[in-house]
Parts: structure tokens; sequence; C-alpha cells
């Protein structure tokens, strides 16, 4: 390091930012539920409700599942009750003894609109929570195993962004299987700029590659 003339070391011109690390974990846990909602815009009542896979994952009820999520994360777990439990029917105790999954699907009488209204309702008393606490304040997560039950907001705030994520990323297969939309965000889908030609070519390129490559298999084993 250089130093000046009177021998005090100069200030590097590249000096860190420390960030705020409260402010980066939010910005990520915002960015997946942002996804997550993205991938219903533009969709019928039908197309957002229709089950693709054999245990029924479908777009809208991931959104109604996320929306328990953070009300169960960021309200029970610090000892902040949901103020209109009213909304979140498949949460009571009767629910859960009547349906299983009752979560993961949204009922005829629930539209897109009022699920997607509900979680940006939940956004806002998620966010209270993490605008309050510290991030080292505790809570207990009363459905965890009471040897592992007690946790931090910065746990929690990294546990709920990792499911979410997880989440977006099912809506991301089932948004394509839907109409073939794909992308990573309304901005900026990070995909190459192909056609829907090339597209198709590339599908069957790598349907050509897994033949081959299982083609290769059996014959090693012969």
């Amino acid at each position: 390091m250089e130093s000046t003339e009177t021998g005090a070391a100069s200030a590097p011109t590249d000096a860190v930012v420390r960030p705020d690390h409260k402010a980066t974990l939010h910005r990520y846990l915002q960015a997946a539920r942002d996804a997550l909602v993205w991938k219903l815009e533009g969709l019928d009542e039908r197309a957002a409700r229709w089950p693709w896979t054999p245990t029924g994952t479908n777009l809208l009820g991931l959104v109604k599942h996320a929306a328990g999520v953070e009300i169960g994360y960021f309200g029970q777990t610090f000892g902040r009750a949901w103020p209109t439990p009213d909304d979140v029917p498949w949460m009571s105790e009767d629910a859960a003894d009547e349906e299983d999954n009752a979560d993961m699907w949204a009922t005829a009488e629930e539209s897109i609109g009022s699920v997607v209204g509900l979680y940006r309702r939940v956004w806002a008393f998620a966010d209270e929570t993490i605008a309050t606490l510290d991030l080292d304040a505790t809570g207990r997560v009363p459905w965890w195993p009471d040897d592992r039950s007690g946790i931090t907001l910065l746990q929690v705030v990294v546990h709920v962004t990792s499911d979410l994520a997880r989440h977006a990323g099912h809506a991301d297969i089932l948004r394509e299987l839907t109409d073939g939309s794909a992308g990573l965000r309304a901005d900026n889908d990070n995909l190459p700029p192909l056609s829907a030609h090339d597209w198709s070519a590339h599908v069957e390129r790598l349907r050509a590659v897994a033949d081959e490559a299982q083609h290769r298999a059996d014959a090693r084993r012969t």
C-alpha cells in the first residue's frame, strides 16, 4: 500500500462497501415472491389450477401454499397472529383434519385475484416482522421438533427464501407446460434469443442425445 509524505497509508480506491445484510436477504426473498406470482400472469382460472403432475402440483396452489408458509414462519414463529384468520380457512385445525394438502390447491370460489391479493397482504405482514426484529432475534417454529424449533430471524428468512425459490422453479416448469411461456422474470427472461423453430430443433436434438446415451448404456451391458 502506498504511503503519503507524512507516512500515513492512503485509502484504497476500491474500498468495499459493507452491505446491509437484512436488505440483501429481503431483496432475494422478494425476488422469489415476484417470480412465483408472475407465473400466473395472463392465465385464466382453469389454466391457473390445472394439475400437471401425479401429485396435483398447480400454479395457483403454489401461490396459496406460499401465503400460508409466510404467515406461519413470520407470524407464529415470532408470536404474531395473522390478523384476519377468515382469509386462511385451510390453515385452521378443522381444515387440517378434514382435508389433506388443502394449501396446495385453490377451490373454485378462490379466484386468482383473491389468492394473489391475499399473498400480497401476507408480504406486508411478513415484512413488518423483518423490519421490526433484528436478524439475531429468536423465535420458535411450533411445528418443528423441540430439539431444533428455536430459530433466528436470519434463519427464517433464509429458510423461507429457499422454499419459495424451490416453488418458483416448480412454477417455471408448470407455466412452460401450460402455454410455452418461460423466463426468469418480466424484465429479463434469461434465455437465449432463439425462435420457436430453433427451440423445437433444440428439443429434438436433446431427445436424440438421450436416445443415443441409452443405446450406448445398453450396449455396454451386453
